[in-house]
């Protein structure tokens, strides 16, 4: 079975077609879905979501591109991720890419989900584009691993060189990816998978977005995260059982979530 540890199902894009959605995961052995959450006024959805359907978890937190949107504190964070189906806090991080100048609040928001994380002991979701340097200056800062006291999490929808993904996994970090490690152009992309861990490793759509060969181009869903499984399995000529067993598993462990 799969598991997509990454997705944005109450997006207009697939909230209109949910019985499509998990019959189409179903159909491809995809058990069970991470929704995320990208800022505090849709959050009430992707919770919605979460306690209607038992095969899918969710996250808190307020994503680095959304700048006019309103600022999480801790205490935000804290009281709205005290839900059984919230398993995570994030999706936060930085991203140097979409938005320029003096971007400190950017920093300063990635902070906040950070302390959030350490005091409710719920992982983090990072996002980091363009910005591997001070995303990891902060984790590091802030305490974001385990062996800090922290609670550790996941590099999503990774993209960054393989020192940056080791400095995270060193962290204690997992690393996710997404359908971009199967586009042909990824060369460099593939060779960090290649070095990857399977046991430090997990699998997403980040849909809508994103969708993997041979669907590159058109809407991503969760049921398409076997693709990347499958891309996986080539890649580090492994059985294809193994990939999906132990990034199962390594979900469940991380997301602290009783099978």
């Amino acid at each position: 079975m799969y598991i997509d540890s990454h997705c944005h199902i109450n997006f207009p894009e697939l909230a209109a077609r949910l019985p499509d959605i998990f019959g189409k995961m179903a159909d491809n052995q995809v058990t069970h879905a991470l929704c995320v959450s990208v800022d505090l006024p849709d959050f009430p959805q992707v919770l919605a979501l979460a306690e209607r359907h038992p095969n899918v978890f969710a996250s808190v937190g307020v994503h680095p591109d959304y700048e006019e949107t309103p600022e999480p504190s801790v205490d935000d964070l804290v009281r709205l991720s005290d839900h059984p189906r919230i398993v995570a806090i994030g999706e936060t991080g930085l991203d140097y890419y979409r938005l320029q100048g003096d971007l400190e609040w950017q920093r300063e928001r990635f902070r906040t989900h950070i302390r959030a994380s350490r005091a409710t002991g719920k992982p983090l979701i990072i996002h980091t584009r363009a910005a591997a340097e001070d995303t990891i200056r902060i984790m590091r800062e802030e305490g974001a691993g385990p062996d800090a006291g922290g609670a550790g999490g996941v590099m999503h929808c990774f993209t960054e060189s393989l020192d940056v993904a080791q400095a995270a996994m060193e962290m204690g970090f997992y690393i996710s990816f997404s359908g971009i490690v199967t586009f042909k152009s990824a060369k460099e992309l593939q060779a960090v998978a290649l070095a990857v861990p399977l046991e430090r490793m997990l699998i997403e759509t980040d849909s809508p977005y994103l969708a993997p060969v041979p669907h590159r181009g058109k809407t991503n869903e969760p049921g398409l995260v076997r693709h990347v499984a499958e891309f996986l399995a080539r890649l580090k000529e492994e059985p294809l059982e193994r990939v999906a067993k132990q990034t199962t598993d390594n979900f469940f462990e991380l997301f602290n979530i009783a099978r």
